[in-house]
């Protein structure tokens, strides 16, 4: 039997894209050479805006992401850091796994708000690191989160805020 694409992995993920199936896809590729930036590529297909940085997963847990982002000339600025847009994408991206990895099945979320201090200049590999509460089951409501985007030396140049709003699924 054939492996499945990357493409025909990502349209069973979108049909099914629920915290259960995104831990479960994890659990699979984490152990893979190369997973994280395979789940990395996952998420750039299910979010294409997402896949510009080319994020490479790190940890994910409920309610926990740890994400990558590699220093390489389509993220950087003309000053030769890493362009702001590319850190507010790795910080929401952050908040969106670690958010939607704690989330109940029958749940779904959107963000409502995202706000990104800029610390200091951001070179070199960047990774993201973000906690998330654990929504309550049937309850709509918004959620706050925060990312710390660090470099190599482990200085945060930047700390992301994101606003998720979780409720209910409706098919």
């Amino acid at each position: 039997m054939a492996m499945p694409s990357l493409s025909d992995l990502t349209r069973s993920l979108s049909r099914l894209a629920t915290s259960e199936t995104l831990r479960r896809a994890w659990g699979v590729l984490r152990h893979a050479p190369g997973g994280g930036v395979l789940m990395g590529q996952i998420l750039g297909n299910l979010a294409p805006y997402t896949g510009t940085i080319r994020p490479e997963v790190l940890t994910l847990e409920e309610g926990y992401a740890r994400i990558r982002m590699q220093d390489r000339r389509g993220v950087r600025n003309h000053l030769r850091s890493v362009h702001a847009i590319a850190l507010m994408n790795l910080g929401e991206v952050s908040t969106g796994v670690a958010m939607m990895s704690a989330l109940p099945g029958d749940m779904r979320g959107i963000i409502t708000h995202l706000e990104m201090d800029y610390l200091k200049k951001a070179r070199g590999p960047i990774t993201a690191e973000c906690r998330a509460p654990v929504a309550v089951a049937g309850e709509r409501r918004e959620y706050d989160v925060q990312a710390d985007l660090t470099d190599e030396a482990g200085e945060v140049v930047a700390r992301a805020r994101a606003r998720w709003l979780i409720g209910p699924a409706t098919h």
